[in-house]
């Protein structure tokens, strides 16, 4: 892929509270090519909501700058999940999540889906959509420090913003058509007219930037947009874009998904 963005964006996402509730945890930050990145903060509140930045972001994408999107969530799931439930695709397996998770749903949180307390006025799908919490995904697995995303109630845990974001994913896979690009899902080489979203891991990038007083949400987000405008000014994306994978290990992150980054 030749030709570099218009827009880097990094965003360090949380699960916390409801799809409404601003949170200090949910940050923003974007580069413009060869600038620095700078805090993106919705006036006049300040502090995002879920449904706020998946809102911005297919504004900001709906005739504007082409953008790639750094978010620090799980897109997918173990390919044995995808086995267990008789799934045969990323679409079909995001149909079937926001079925059982419903995180994008006024007022839901993740914790009243674990709870059950969501269902008591909602009718409930049957049977369950869990996994085991040792389950990794093949890119977790190239990793030292990633954690499942089953894994919930523990510091640094990925599950909570996981079951609150993939929902939004499917928003923005609805609402934004042709003009977004779910990587690698959608393929592994972006084409030139599509913004581009993929699921990174800040722990990969926050050590190579100085703080600076940011908060480390802050810095997480700021070290991703950072991370993609170096990467790609310097001739570099393509290498993580297409990282060296067997055809097998290509058709499982078909379904799972990768980190960007890893390669």
């Amino acid at each position: 892929m030749n030709g570099h963005f218009d827009l880097y964006v990094g965003i360090d996402y949380s699960g916390a509270e409801t799809p409404e509730s601003r949170l200090g945890g949910l940050q923003v930050y974007a580069a413009r090519p060869g600038g620095r990145p700078e805090p993106v903060r919705p006036r006049p509140q300040g502090r995002w909501s879920r449904r706020e930045v998946a809102q911005w972001l297919l504004a900001t994408t709906h005739g504007g700058p082409r953008l790639l999107v750094g978010i620090d969530h799980g897109f997918s799931f173990p390919e044995e999940y995808f086995r267990r439930y008789r799934l045969d695709s990323w679409p079909a397996f995001l149909a079937d999540f926001c079925r059982y998770w419903p995180t994008d749903q006024p007022g839901c949180a993740v914790e009243h889906v674990r709870r059950g307390t969501w269902w008591s006025s909602t009718p409930r799908p049957p049977g369950e959509r869990t996994g085991a919490t040792t389950a990794l995904r093949l890119c977790e697995r190239w990793t030292s420090s990633t954690k499942s995303v089953f894994r919930f109630d523990f510091q640094g845990s990925v599950a909570k913003s996981t079951h609150a974001g993939i929902p939004w994913l499917r928003y923005l896979r609805e609402e934004g058509g042709d003009r977004i690009f779910f990587w690698p899902f959608d393929g592994w080489r972006p084409p030139e007219a599509k913004s581009v979203l993929a699921e990174v891991y800040p722990s990969i990038f926050r050590h190579r930037y100085p703080r600076d007083g940011r908060t480390p949400d802050e810095h997480d987000a700021y070290a991703v947009a950072r991370w993609l405008e170096e990467t790609d000014r310097n001739g570099m994306l393509d290498r993580y874009l297409d990282p060296p994978l067997t055809s097998p290990e290509r058709r499982t992150a078909a379904l799972e998904g990768w980190i960007l980054g890893i390669a």
